[in-house]
């Protein structure tokens, strides 16, 4: 008896940790039905901009971006596109060029990864073209851009704000459940987090594509020297900590093609989670300390990803001993079973409020089968709880830059027709 009740109250202890970090999230769901936007200050006007893709193998996907890029409604003559085939074996540098990209090749099998990749072909474009660009786009090859991407990216990039990120929306929603799960986080990373911040005026959070950073903001910065795993959380809270501010623009939709296997999307997750313990064991200790300050972007940054990791390991680590107690002292198992399915079916249930939020209030901008859309409601909880076993994973081995296969090589027009 002793044992449940002790188990009890350290579920209860996570479970009230968990809302006292995570509250204000549930008070950004409201904030974009309740405040209105303010308009740039300082944004518009004729810049030029560079356009960098770091690809690896996506000759099948990539000059579909490219078309992309060529058919925006901002002066083509003011962007230039730019890609480096990364240590590619396949013909992605000739695909790029024909698409009309202006190419470098790298090979470089010890300094592997995006961050690199960037840096290099960033020190390349300086050393031909100086000073000549406004600021830098950033995309991955899967990427597809909506027609007025770069021109509302441009309202809103100004001295205010020279680190603007766009809305992430998916190509593949409705390839499979795995599919869906990463789509739908995205959209609530971007709608409920990034507009919500962006309204209230603290910071927002680059997502790894699909964002602009100016050149004078990159030269504050040193340059692209952000080359740990999750080099787009380094650079978030990198930026923050310099005072830079990140701003978010609604408007401007892209598209990216999601893993469709549950063994790619663990892969590619774990290096994520391994990216985050990263960057909060190299910058944490300064974020919590701009948080003493009274920093809230700071808390908001601390929040993001790693707390919530953290208390859900705890929770499994309290149920685990909780299980070998009662095997040691001969206790019932029953009390501590009907526990678990308790705090499973809490979270389950918690987990598919915020999904049927998130996919009736963005029903048109999910571009699937209505059926999909609602089937997928049920499978979210799912997809979100293996995120649990997934930064167990993580904290053991080295889990490198590893590419991942893309194949959905489709236009706009036949992703917002699907």
């Amino acid at each position: 008896m002793a044992t449940t009740e002790l188990l009890k109250f350290a579920g209860q202890a996570l479970g009230l940790l968990f809302l006292f970090f995570y509250a204000y999230q549930f008070a950004y769901a409201v904030v974009p039905f309740l405040v209105r936007p303010r308009a740039p200050q300082g944004g518009g006007g004729r810049r030029r901009y560079a356009v960098l893709i770091a690809a690896r193998n996506e000759e099948a996907v990539l000059p579909r971006l490219i078309e992309s890029i060529a058919a925006q409604d901002y002066p083509a003559e003011l962007v230039q596109t730019f890609v480096v085939a990364d240590n590619c074996t396949d013909d992605t540098a000739s695909a790029a060029r024909r698409a009309g990209a202006e190419v470098f090749e790298r090979f470089d099998s010890a300094r592997v990864g995006k961050g690199y990749a960037l840096a290099w072909l960033l020190s390349h474009i300086h050393e031909r073209y100086g000073k000549s660009f406004d600021g830098y786009f950033v995309f991955d090859a899967d990427n597809l851009l909506s027609p007025n991407f770069i021109s509302e990216m441009n309202r809103v990039f100004s001295p205010e704000y020279q680190i603007v990120t766009g809305c992430r929306n998916s190509k593949n929603y409705g390839d499979s459940w795995v599919s869906a799960g990463n789509a739908l986080r995205f959209l609530y990373d971007s709608e409920y987090l990034n507009r919500p911040r962006m309204l209230l005026g603290t910071q927002c959070s680059v997502g790894g594509t699909g964002f602009l950073v100016g050149r004078e903001a990159l030269m504050r910065a040193g340059g692209w020297r952000f080359f740990l795993i999750s080099e787009d959380t380094e650079f978030t809270v990198s930026s923050v900590l310099a005072g830079e501010n990140i701003g978010y623009c609604h408007s401007a939709v892209f598209y990216d093609e999601q893993p469709v296997s549950f063994a790619q999307s663990w892969r590619q997750r774990r290096r994520w989670v391994r990216g985050y313990m990263q960057v909060f064991s190299r910058y944490g200790a300064r974020a919590a300390n701009g948080f003493k300050r009274g920093d809230f972007a700071c808390y908001d940054l601390c929040m993001s990803n790693f707390p919530a990791m953290a208390l859900s390991l705890m929770g499994c680590a309290v149920y685990a001993l909780g299980l070998l107690a009662c095997l040691a002292l001969g206790a019932p198992l029953k009390p501590l079973l009907i526990m678990w399915l308790g705090s499973f079916a809490g979270s389950y249930f918690g987990t598919l409020a915020v999904a049927a939020f998130i996919t009736l209030s963005k029903w048109r901008m999910i571009h699937a089968p209505a059926a999909k859309k609602l089937i997928y409601i049920f499978t979210f909880p799912i997809f979100m709880l293996t995120y649990v076993p997934i930064s167990a994973a993580a904290m053991f081995g080295d889990e490198g830059w590893k590419p991942i296969r893309h194949t959905a090589a489709v236009s706009v027009s036949e992703v917002v027709g699907a």
